[in-house]
């Protein structure tokens, strides 16, 4: 048996990193050394406190003993290069099985407002003939050389199991400081011709999947950065058999990479969003363990300044070999309230063909094609073009740097008390109103806090149907809105809490006939035009712009086509069902600085200009 190895190729390089030295397990991310490569499972979520299938996949890793690198060249003559047949090839889920479960996940998951966006994956299975070490290192080779555009293109043996891939995506990376993540979405098969390539830039389903994709990761970095994630891009990701759009997020932190490790648990990508709830839905819907799909590799280190570094990609197009040779290939579809179950099975075929095409493999099953012709459109005009057009009705606040906005000299000294309700889009409103210039603090809803010494209260969103009000988080958060309410505390409602504040001025909640996932619109908000991000199931109604409530009179910014409720404004208090934090919406900022004008009765002119 082979003694445990690494072989690496990083993105950019022109060299292999091979690593050596024993493997060990350890229970927990902080248990993990300076220097390692550790291979994480997905049940490591666990330490987040989210749901999981546990399968019992060991946190493995490679304490580096020996590093050296070698030229591409010069390694790829002394790989070998074998003849591979695969046998008893299968998914593990049929078709039909996968698509009714597609199906389910559309009608109960999103038709039901649990989140916005849920990948769901199945297995490619197949027994290897042959040896399974020279066949995995076979594999690498044909990677090595056929491949481009991998992040990492990667082998793994642990002397027990051998993971072998070429992965599109950084999940995270820390370097001097800096935090990294690389939201990917968006998959066109083969070596399209420009117009697929233009039409498929233009697609409304992929536009949305990575637009959702980007404010969930946003999400993420404004916990591990201090000032929340740059958003720079999107840029076209051509690989060999596939293309994809992403974007890349920047910003400076300041934790040690164990936590941001811990707290990136996992890319929406692979899980869904919000990502708390997308791990019960998986949870709920795919009844078994995922290994390390969806999870990631992890290279920490120390640069020469002695500063922490980590670089981990996401580990997906991989193939899992064991030491008896199953080879086990994991592929899933996100899906959107555009999904349909067909589509979503050919997206899982699509993705496992190029996978085995990627490795060299052949199929009865899956066609895998050979190596396609090096074709590069990243850089045409017209396509750069039409990435760029993407970014035209997004929030400029998450586009451009943040570290020279000056804060409102008004707010100066006033406090505001974020209660999350399970939906981690509190974290980039605590970065907007922290720049805006509120002391902001963020609390979940299940934890022990008081509102006394805030000025403003802002009861967030969250996934689930606020018609149950059984439901222990929807009985919480309503308590917390009725208190506020009764006792006049200047309050802002967003999303789930707005629909609660509806409810209890006495609107009825109905449930869209199409949820209104990741969806930009045009409102009318109180005589003010503007574009906002929606991420919402179910709605309040009304059929006047004003409404006369035990709290006074409140104004009511409806769609006058169907009385869809926008946003409600009452002498003390405001609701908003749009997310002004969202990436989505364009003017989202400065909808945030005329509400606390009026909330916080600020002189005039003052955190609106």
């Amino acid at each position: 048996m082979l003694a445990p190895f690494a072989l690496l190729r990083r993105e950019g390089r022109d060299t292999v990193e091979v690593l050596t030295g024993p493997v060990s397990t350890v229970d927990t991310l902080a248990e993990l050394p300076d220097e390692c490569l550790a291979l994480v499972p997905f049940r490591q979520v666990r330490e987040r406190g989210f749901d999981c299938v546990d399968d019992g996949t060991p946190l493995s890793v490679l304490h580096i003993e020996s590093r050296r690198e070698v030229p591409v060249s010069a390694l790829c003559d002394e790989l070998p290069d074998v003849s591979i047949e695969l046998a008893n090839a299968g998914f593990d889920v049929s078709d039909d099985e996968y698509a009714g479960i597609v199906e389910t996940v559309l009608r109960e998951e999103i038709g039901r407002g649990e989140g916005s966006n849920f990948v769901i994956h199945r297995v490619f299975e197949a027994d290897l003939t042959g040896d399974p070490a020279a066949a995995a290192l076979t594999v690498f080779r044909r990677l090595l050389t056929r491949e481009r555009g991998a992040y990492w293109t990667f082998l793994v043996h642990t002397g027990t199991r051998i993971l072998v891939g070429a992965t599109p995506e950084r999940h995270v990376s820390v370097d001097g400081g800096l935090v990294m993540m690389n939201p990917i979405s968006g998959t066109l098969r083969g070596t399209p011709a420009k117009h697929a390539v233009l039409e498929f830039l233009a697609d409304r389903k992929e536009i949305d999947e990575l637009s959702m994709v980007l404010d969930e990761e946003l999400k993420m970095m404004a916990t591990v950065a201090d000032l929340g994630g740059q958003v720079i891009g999107p840029y076209l990701k051509e690989m060999t058999h596939l293309v994809h759009t992403e974007y890349l997020l920047a910003g400076r932190g300041s934790r040690d990479v164990r936590e941001v490790l811990r707290e990136t648990m996992f890319a929406p990508t692979v899980v869904g969003s919000p990502i708390e709830n997308a791990c019960r839905v998986v949870a709920r819907h795919e009844h078994r363990g995922r290994g390390y799909y969806g999870a990631v590799l992890a290279l920490l280190g120390r640069d020469d300044a002695g500063r922490q570094t980590l670089d981990a990609p996401i580990l997906i197009r991989t193939a899992d070999i064991s030491v008896e040779g199953r080879l086990r290939v994991p592929v899933g579809a996100t899906l959107v309230r555009h999904s349909t179950p067909a589509g979503e099975v050919l997206e899982t075929h699509t993705k496992a063909a190029a996978v085995l095409a990627a490795l060299g493999l052949k199929s009865s099953t899956v066609d895998a094609s050979g190596a396609a012709p090096d074709v590069r459109l990243a850089a045409d005009p017209e396509v750069q073009a039409a990435l760029t057009a993407r970014n035209a009705t997004l929030s400029p606040f998450w586009l451009q740097p943040r570290d020279g906005l000056a804060a409102d000299p008004a707010l100066a000294g006033r406090r505001a008390l974020i209660v999350d309700a399970e939906d981690t889009f509190t974290g980039m409103l605590v970065h907007q109103l922290r720049v805006l210039g509120l002391d902001t603090t963020l609390v979940r809803h299940d934890a022990e806090f008081t509102t006394a010494g805030y000025d403003l209260l802002i009861p967030g969103p969250g996934p689930g149907d606020p018609r149950q009000l059984t439901d222990p988080k929807m009985a919480r958060m309503r308590g917390i809105v009725a208190e506020l309410l009764e006792a006049g505390r200047p309050m802002l409602a967003i999303c789930l809490s707005h629909q609660l504040t509806a409810g209890l001025l006495g609107l009825p909640l109905r449930r869209k006939a199409s949820p209104y996932q990741g969806m930009q619109r045009d409102i009318d908000l109180f005589g003010r035009p503007t574009r906002v991000g929606f991420y919402s199931t179910f709605a309040a109604t009304h059929d006047a712009g004003a409404l006369t409530t035990p709290y006074g009179p409140v104004e009511v910014a409806r769609d006058p086509a169907n009385g869809d409720v926008h946003a409600l404004r009452g002498r003390t208090f405001a609701s908003l069902q749009f997310h002004p934090e969202s990436v989505l919406s364009q003017d989202g900022l400065d909808v945030l600085r005329e509400l606390l004008a009026v909330l916080l009765d600020l002189p005039v002119g003052t955190a609106s200009e």
